[in-house]
């Protein structure tokens, strides 16, 4: 019986060998969680043992227990190395259409031939679907799918609308509005320009002129030459005062780059009368036919002054440009709406410069945006704490993609392990919940991070020594035992 005792003990600390063995081989394996051996001791009795007298009958290995705390975080400069901080599991598939999961703590992506998230085993990663403002729309395993980064934004298209807010000086010198020209830098107070799209995706600079001018004193509505409104205007405008009006003039960049005419109103309403908000040059870009400008103007606390716009009619203003207004009739400077002409001579973009102000600082652009793209194609991906993933494009869009699923378990430890760092649910473990990094008991996704083995190596080094003398005391055991055998065999 000694001898099935101490053979016990061989393998056991043969067994804690093994395991402390595989937990340093593995101190450099990503996402790695360390094992432990936990033997328990052999007591057989019966009804008629004494149980007093009994001394057992050796050890046995009970579990090699996973112990999945946190291990540390080392920093990368990969996008698509990602940690959990916290609990949680990525979940994986070895084919687009799998639904069979398999789940693991190590975060080292990268991109497949088809721009799919994918482990260094070939695994899929899956996200749950988003929204175009980023938020989930079914949280469940069998929603998820395998993360793909489209390589461009998409088919063009052409500017809708551009939102611009600013703030005029009403310190500003006035100028005479009739030398207005883009290309000459004292003929007009300020500027700025932002980028459309027409829907081949082809890009223009829209440009955007502000002269200050001395407030008109008459409209002549009789009046049938350039700068319909303006005939009585000071013969030195800088002697004007109360000067709260303003002409703002427009060009768009064609195919070539060259800059056109952008007529911000009409010189003539469908019947003939002359549009007193509106002004016009002659166009200094090239093209003989007038430049028209249209009237800004503000109140003595420097908001822009109501007015009801007439409807003008839309008169060609020459290749490649044209331009028609139609504001609300309740909120001035509103819905200034210019078509480019070109391939789609159809195609309209409104100008929204309702939040205008005139105050006594400099001329200062507080917002400029427009909605039209061309084709982007993919600089980069940006991967957030709540595992939400968006991709940039050149175009200077940024899409939401997905967004890491994350599963946990009841008990973790009960999981299966099957190599590569990757476990499969069991009865022991129960079954996978999904959900959202870092929400509720999910743990949050670092970017640009990897989990490192949670193995603390001097600790296992020491259990390696333990385990070594372990060994050798059930080695001397035996080696009594067999001893006293022979003894007891040699008496005569």
């Amino acid at each position: 019986m000694s001898f099935n005792i101490a053979l016990s003990g061989l393998k056991a600390a043969q067994k804690d060998l093994d395991v402390t063995a595989n937990n340093i081989a593995n101190v450099n394996t990503y996402g790695f969680k360390e094992s432990r051996a936990e033997f328990a001791d052999v007591f057989s009795t019966s009804l008629f043992s004494n149980a007093k007298t009994q001394n057992g009958e050796g050890v046995l290995t009970q579990v090699v227990a996973q112990q999945f705390h946190q291990g540390s975080l080392l920093f990368t400069s990969n996008a698509l190395d990602m940690a959990i901080n916290g609990n949680g599991f990525f979940v994986t598939t070895d084919s687009p259409l799998s639904r069979d999961f398999t789940y693991t703590r190590s975060g080292a992506f990268k991109l497949d031939a088809d721009n799919r998230l994918v482990t260094a085993g070939g695994d899929f990663l899956q996200g749950l679907p988003v929204n175009e403002d980023g938020s989930v729309k079914s949280v469940s395993l069998s929603t998820t799918a395998p993360i793909q980064i489209p390589d461009s934004a998409g088919s063009p298209s052409a500017t809708g609308a551009v939102d611009m807010s600013f703030n005029l000086d009403s310190n500003a010198k006035a100028l005479d509005p009739y030398k207005f020209n883009p290309l000459d830098t004292t003929t007009y107070t300020a500027s700025t320009s932002t980028v459309i799209y027409d829907s081949l995706g082809n890009s223009r600079i829209a440009s955007f002129y502000y002269v200050k001018v001395a407030d008109p004193t008459t409209t002549n509505a009789a009046a049938t030459v350039p700068g319909s409104g303006f005939d009585a205007l000071p013969a030195d405008p800088n002697d004007a005062t109360n000067a709260n009006s303003w002409v703002m003039f427009s060009t768009v960049t064609d195919d070539a780059g060259v800059q056109k005419k952008v007529d911000l109103g009409n010189d003539l309403l469908s019947g003939g009368a002359p549009d007193a908000r509106t002004f016009s040059t002659g166009d200094p870009v090239g093209d003989p036919t007038s430049h028209t400008g249209m009237l800004l103007q503000f109140d003595s606390s420097g908001s822009p002054v109501a007015s009801t716009f007439p409807v003008p009619k839309t008169e060609p203003l020459g290749t490649p440009l044209n331009v028609t207004i139609t504001p609300p009739p309740t909120a001035p400077y509103d819905g200034a709406s210019v078509v480019t002409n070109g391939a789609n001579p159809d195609q309209q973009f409104n100008i929204n410069m309702s939040n205008l102000t005139q105050f006594s600082s400099a001329f200062e652009i507080t917002a400029l945006s427009q909605d039209g793209q061309t084709v982007g194609r993919l600089t980069g991906i940006s991967i957030g704490g709540d595992g939400l993933i968006e991709a940039k494009y050149s175009n200077g869009d940024a899409q939401a993609i997905s967004k890491v699923a994350l599963a946990r378990f009841p008990n973790e430890q009960g999981l299966t392990q099957i190599g590569n760092t990757s476990w499969t649910p069991s009865r022991e473990s129960g079954e996978a919940l999904a959900g959202e990094p870092d929400s509720g008991t999910f743990g949050s996704i670092r970017s640009g991070t990897l989990e490192q083995a949670n193995v603390n190596l001097t600790g296992e080094l020491v259990d390696l020594i333990a385990a070594q003398r372990n060994f050798q005391a059930n080695s001397r055991a035996l080696e009594v035992n067999n001893q006293i055998s022979q003894n007891i065999l040699q008496i005569r």
